[in-house]
């Protein structure tokens, strides 16, 4: 539904009742509504992982020499490893960015927040997690060691339990990416 217009923190009350009963809390904040919705989101209804999150940007100043300076939320979100599930073909298709090679999620990703990849409104947009990461392979070049870290990034945000989360981070996306590097390095030719 629309973020704008219906900041998180007009739902109080059933936020608190899902602390209450120790459940875990996504709440999509930062796409339409911006800053507000983000700080609404952490502080007063206590999210654990923002959907999107996108708009934190606007917290972040990138000086014409390009070094990032990063304000209060920016900082906080980022040293609290706040998830923030990036929908970049959904973000271009709700207008949070104007095109994928616009969309700050390699800013973030190189500032060390916890960005995820995630595919929002996967029908109505029509994408996969497999065609949001091969989008942002030719946006931004990424390879398969950026896809590992948003991967592991995904992992260590799940609400899974913790050793569950260790057992697929250490026996299955790590391996995996593993030989997947192996594959590509086999592949690659060599000079004579």
């Amino acid at each position: 539904g629309p973020e704008a217009g219906f900041p998180p923190s007009r739902h109080l009350d059933a936020f608190q009742l899902i602390h209450r009963a120790n459940f875990h809390v996504t709440i999509h904040a930062g796409e339409a509504f911006g800053l507000p919705s983000i700080w609404e989101a952490l502080q007063w209804c206590g999210a654990e992982r923002l959907g999107h999150g996108v708009r934190i940007v606007d917290d972040i100043e990138v000086g014409t020499d390009g070094h990032p300076t990063m304000g209060r939320l920016a900082t906080y979100v980022r040293d609290r490893r706040v998830p923030l599930e990036m929908c970049p073909t959904s973000n271009v298709h709700t207008g949070a960015v104007a095109a994928i090679q616009d969309h700050p999620i390699d800013l973030l990703r190189r500032l060390r927040f916890r960005v995820t990849v995630n595919t929002d409104n996967r029908l109505m947009s029509g994408v996969t997690m497999s065609s949001e990461f091969e989008t942002l392979t030719r946006a931004f070049h990424f390879g398969l060691d950026e896809m590992q870290w948003l991967t592991l990034n995904a992992m260590k945000s799940s609400f899974a339990p913790f050793d569950q989360r260790l057992r697929l981070i250490n026996g299955v996306i790590k391996p995996g990416y593993a030989r997947l590097m192996a594959e590509a390095i086999a592949e690659t030719p060599t000079l004579v």
